[in-house]
Order: C-alpha cells, then sequence, then structure tokens
C-alpha cells in the first residue's frame, strides 16, 4: 500500500481491517494495573492545580492514542522522541510512569514492556510548558516555540498529535517537509489527524478541538482539515512512505485517525 493509496477510514472500515489496524482492546487495560499506570502518570501534576491534574488524568485515561503507543509498542526500536505540540508534556509523563511501573511489577497483561526513551518537546503556550516544568522538574526537555520554524534537531520518532490542523495547508506542507528533514530514512512519523470525510464524527471533532483551544487560552482558532487519502497522499509528497491509518478514537464520539508513517 503507498501513500498515495486511497481507503476507506472511519470505524466500520478499520473495524474490518486485519488485526495490526485496529487499536486492541482487553481486561488487561481496565485492571488494576492499567489504574496504576494512569495514576502514576497524572500524579506529577497534582501540585500544578485542579486544572492540570484533571487534564492529565481524564486525557490519559480516556484518550485511546496513549494507550495504544504502549500496548501496540507503536515506538518500538526508537530510541529518541519528539513530541511537537506537546501541551503540558503528558506524552513524556506517560512514557516515564510506563517505566516505573513496569519495573515495579505493575503492568497489563500482555503489553510489550516498555523500554526507556529520550524525549523532547516543543510547545508554543508559555503557560503550557510552565505546567509541565513545574510537573516533572528537570528531567522535563520541552521547548517552548512555533513547531512551524523552531529547529526541530534529530530523532528516531516525531509525534504530532491533533496539531497539524490548526496551521494553513501551506504550512502544514513545510512543517512535514521539516519533519522529514529531522528523521533518518526508516524514522517514524506517528501523526494523529481528524477525518474530513467522518460525516457527523469529523464535525464533532473539529468544534471540540475549538472549544478546547479557546478553554485552554489559545483564542478561536480556524482549522484546516483534510480526509485522510488527502494527509496520506500529502506524506507521500513529503518524503514518506506507506503512511498506515489507525481509527484512534474508539469510546469516543470523534474523528481521530492516527498516521503511521516511515521516512523515505
Amino acid at each position: 500500500m503507498t501513500a498515495r493509496d486511497t481507503v476507506e477510514v472511519g470505524p466500520r472500515a478499520l473495524r474490518r481491517a486485519p488485526a495490526p489496524a485496529r487499536a486492541a482492546a482487553g481486561p488487561a487495560a481496565s485492571g488494576s494495573a492499567w489504574n496504576t499506570l494512569v495514576a502514576t502518570a497524572a500524579e506529577p501534576y497534582r501540585k500544578v492545580g485542579h486544572f492540570a491534574f484533571g487534564f492529565a488524568r481524564g486525557k490519559l485515561r480516556l484518550d485511546p492514542v496513549f494507550r495504544a503507543i504502549l500496548e501496540q509498542d507503536l515506538l518500538e526500536g526508537c530510541e529518541s522522541v519528539l513530541d511537537l505540540g506537546c501541551g503540558q508534556a503528558l506524552l513524556a509523563a506517560w512514557l516515564q510512569s510506563a517505566e516505573r511501573c513496569h519495573h515495579s511489577g505493575l503492568w497489563p497483561k500482555g503489553w510489550p514492556a516498555p523500554r526507556a526513551r529520550a524525549v523532547r518537546g516543543i510547545e508554543l503556550m508559555g503557560r503550557e510548558v510552565a505546567r509541565g516544568r513545574r510537573a516533572l522538574g528537570a528531567a522535563l526537555n520541552v521547548l517552548q516555540g512555533d513547531i512551524r520554524s523552531t529547529e526541530f534537531g534529530c530523532a528516531d520518532a516525531v509525534i504530532v498529535l491533533d496539531v497539524m490542523h490548526y496551521m494553513s495547508r501551506q504550512s502544514q506542507v513545510e512543517t512535514l517537509r521539516r519533519i522529514r528533514a529531522a528523521l533518518s530514512a526508516g524514522g517514524l512519523l506517528l501523526m494523529r489527524v481528524g477525518d474530513a470525510d467522518s460525516g457527523m464524527r469529523f464535525h464533532v471533532t473539529r468544534w471540540m478541538d475549538r472549544l478546547i483551544m479557546l478553554v485552554r487560552g489559545h483564542g478561536w482558532f480556524s482549522t484546516h482539515c483534510r480526509p485522510v487519502p488527502e494527509w496520506r497522499a500529502l506524506l507521500g509528497e513529503c518524503g514518506f512512505d506507506s503512511s498506515e491509518p489507525r481509527w484512534m478514537s474508539r469510546g469516543t464520539p470523534f474523528a481521530n485517525v492516527l498516521l503511521v508513517a516511515r521516512a523515505r
């Protein structure tokens, strides 16, 4: 399958897809080990305030992408990770807590063992950076900056969750090309987008994104969204091979799809 292939994307289509394209479910994720993992990752934010702690706990528990990263070992073979638009650094907290929980023997049955990774983040909003630094302290490596212009350096994997649609279409192209330049051949890109062809689910996703941005102090943003086949074609134009769409809204009303791609 090439990045230019047109595929049907949505909960029904991916329900029929082979097992690797699905976010696996199972009792292990709902047991005490899962609860401990979420609590451990959210706990550092308690001292930051009610909003930061509540947001961390709810996001880590309810957003399926965090579970998928660990349960499906999406970062396999990646030693260094760059998180673009990292917010209050939940991904860094998540990966750190995974190591601690696994070492202590509290780990969901059947999940791959997590490994240590160097995580860097770039975030536009200073208040988000401050929350992350207060929560995670000296262990946090986050730079305040605009991902449209900030230097990326090099990484084995780049993660961009629910960010690209806040850029103009031209900025999307330029940013993807810069991401490709930050990766060696075979480097991993995990990019979650809203599928503009998903009907009502997409409209719910778009309005929720705008509301969250408003509540978090970013103001009212226009969004520039694309159908998943168009995103995949764009990835091909920007130097990525064989992007694989994975439905990433299980248990939610949203139209989020994670595109898993490798740099050529």
